[in-house]
């Protein structure tokens, strides 16, 4: 399994890396495949649920709000979203079976949301100035969370961390995550020369920590609540793509919103 994983990477993080630094469309386009098929893989396991969400809709509304990103239009964002709810409304409400509405029309709706929302401040963050610098430093400190806390989990971890949600989930491993991420944020602003003070780097180093860990806690309620072990089988070693990416649907935004709060 863990040479499986680090295959991998070594095959994926360099195509990642070279679409982060050429930017559009390169970016946008892994961002919103990465999107897509983590929706799919989401509407997949809610199948358990007999929930028959709308599939292709929501696969192509997700991939949608990612590349809306780079419209220039004020408008066409904010209609997608009002679309992605209204959409599936009006479709659950003329088709024969009924009897799994409102099951359907939400998990249509969170699928787009959860995913193709969240996912889309990446391409939003690629945008902005240092867009390039603040996506490797996002991307990256949500790796080196995810991989400390697993190697700590699998070394030191002997107290649960939600044991009713992931019981291979530990506070060592956490701890250790969050140390990994602080130090990592700290080696990539002196190297990206990011403006922010080390203090201040700490803070989001902490924070971009949390929210992966409370990103891959969530994905792992919801493959709980369906029954599957994995989203999917597509990555050898990591499952699907929305195991992949769960950590990184919640730091997206964060990294992003710092940047435009404390930069502006």
């Amino acid at each position: 399994m863990l040479r499986l994983r680090v295959i991998t990477a070594v095959i994926g993080l360099p195509l990642l890396v070279a679409a982060i630094w050429f930017g559009a469309p390169w970016f946008t386009v892994i961002v919103a495949a990465m999107a897509a098929i983590g929706s799919f893989e989401f509407y997949r396991m809610a199948d358990n649920l007999n929930s028959q969400p709308l599939r292709i809709f929501g696969v192509v509304w997700t991939a949608a709000l990612v590349i809306s990103q780079h419209s220039r239009d004020s408008i066409l964002v904010p209609l997608l979203v009002t679309l992605g709810i209204v959409i599936p409304a009006i479709w659950i409400l003329i088709r024969r079976n009924r009897e799994r509405a409102f099951i359907s029309w939400t998990v249509t709706v969170a699928g787009i949301l959860y995913i193709g929302w969240m996912m889309s401040w990446w391409v939003g963050l690629r945008t902005l100035e240092l867009g390039r610098e603040w996506v490797f430093f996002g991307l990256f400190t949500t790796f080196a969370n995810d991989t400390c806390a697993f190697f700590c989990g699998r070394a030191w971890g002997t107290r649960p961390l939600a044991p009713s949600i992931s019981p291979a989930k530990t506070w060592q491993g956490a701890i250790g995550g969050g140390i990994a991420t602080i130090i990592a944020a700290l080696a990539l602003k002196a190297i990206f020369h990011l403006p922010s003070t080390y203090l201040q780097i700490s803070l989001l180093g902490c924070l971009i920590s949390i929210f992966a860990q409370l990103g891959d806690l969530l994905e792992s309620l919801f493959k709980r609540n369906v029954g599957v072990k994995d989203s999917g089988k597509l990555l050898p070693g990591h499952g699907g793509i929305l195991d992949r990416i769960d950590s990184l649907i919640f730091t997206g935004f964060i990294v992003y919103y710092w940047v435009m709060l404390t930069h502006p």
